[in-house]
């Protein structure tokens, strides 16, 4: 029986995938012809396996794009955005007494540091333009910020996040840990938060949202980002701190969590700068693990380590390099549903 509160795992059933297309108005600009096939590519393996929500400034052009495809799974809107990261300005899906709710939080772009006037306002619009089936509330938790990327639930009531992120300056610092942690047990109907304190990524805009590092598979199993070999290597500590913590974790039934480790990925720069380059930022959808593929060799590993998490689901690599040139990957960029909500 569902609880008055159920906060869903990533891999419950889904309706539907939100994808935030890339125009000229946002930070693609330039690099559009780079980065196109591979939103193609998301769009194509979503749509194989469920519904596909894309939100674009040109819906004509969008829909060129995709090749044939099946229609009655694709939904198209038009409105403006600043960019593409549905991930933190989509809804967050609740049930609430067994039905589906919609919650938009504040997205103020991590702290205020790029535009977000226009992605701040996609959820309500598209609720608005009945996006969602005609059951689906709408719940405006304005002005609390929050960004999916920074939660990972395993459905049973056990929230996973990092203190970097939520704790951080120009999102919520008016609250204390405290009261952050109080207002989402009592939002998401939680019985526990687990705070990881350690783990970061070089050049993560998000302030270590917990999806480029560790994520819930189950109940009992948690895929994360080892720390490498290369003693020398700037995450390696922090990374060797974050594994520990993920020792000391228990299930709610008090057992040592199952570890599934990922490569840490091969460093990867761009005009000076080492891009956030992660195995951790894979997207489970309805019979499939969508994962972020570099071109390198660990490539490989990362996706048999994840199909031991993952038994009876696809894993399937997609290209994502084009991607981290603006600080992201390939779970950044999408914002599932769950069944009942398309």
């Amino acid at each position: 029986m569902m609880p008055a509160l159920f906060f869903p795992p990533e891999w419950y059933p889904q309706s539907a995938v939100q994808l935030t297309w890339p125009h000229e108005g946002t930070d693609w600009s330039g690099m559009l012809d780079e980065v196109l096939p591979c939103f193609v590519n998301i769009a194509r393996e979503v749509l194989k396996r469920e519904k596909l929500i894309i939100v674009c400034s040109d819906a004509a052009e969008v829909r060129a794009s995709l090749g044939a495809i099946d229609e009655a799974h694709l939904f198209l809107f038009e409105f403006p955005s600043n960019d593409t990261w549905a991930r933190d300005h989509g809804g967050i899906s609740l049930f609430v007494d067994g039905k589906p709710c919609i919650c938009d939080f504040t997205f103020n772009a991590w702290g205020m540091k790029f535009p977000a006037n226009f992605d701040n306002q996609l959820t309500f619009s598209l609720y608005a333009a009945h996006a969602f089936r005609p059951e689906v509330a709408y719940e405006n938790c304005m002005p609390f910020v929050l960004e999916g990327g920074s939660l990972e639930s395993d459905g049973a009531g056990t929230l996973l996040t990092t203190s970097e992120c939520l704790l951080s300056v120009n999102r919520n610092d008016a609250l204390s840990k405290e009261e952050i942690e109080s207002y989402l047990m009592k939002r998401f109907g939680l019985k526990r938060v687990l705070w990881l304190d350690s783990g970061f990524l070089e050049g993560d805009d998000t302030d270590s949202h917990i999806d480029t590092l560790a994520r819930f598979c189950d109940v009992e199993t948690i895929a994360y980002v080892q720390p490498g070999e290369d003693l020398d290597d700037l995450h390696f500590e922090e990374l060797r701190l974050m594994e520990q913590e993920l020792q000391h974790f228990r299930t709610l039934e008090g057992k040592p969590y199952r570890l599934i480790g990922l490569p840490m990925a091969d460093p990867v720069f761009f005009e000076g700068e080492r891009l956030p380059a992660t195995y951790a930022n894979f997207l489970i959808i309805n019979g499939a693990v969508l994962l972020p593929t570099y071109g390198s060799p660990k490539d490989e590993i990362a996706i048999k380590q994840l199909q031991l998490a993952f038994r009876d689901r696809e894993i399937v690599g997609i290209f994502c390099m084009p991607l981290l040139k603006q600080h992201g990957s390939l779970h950044c960029v999408t914002m599932q549903f769950p069944e009942s909500f398309v």
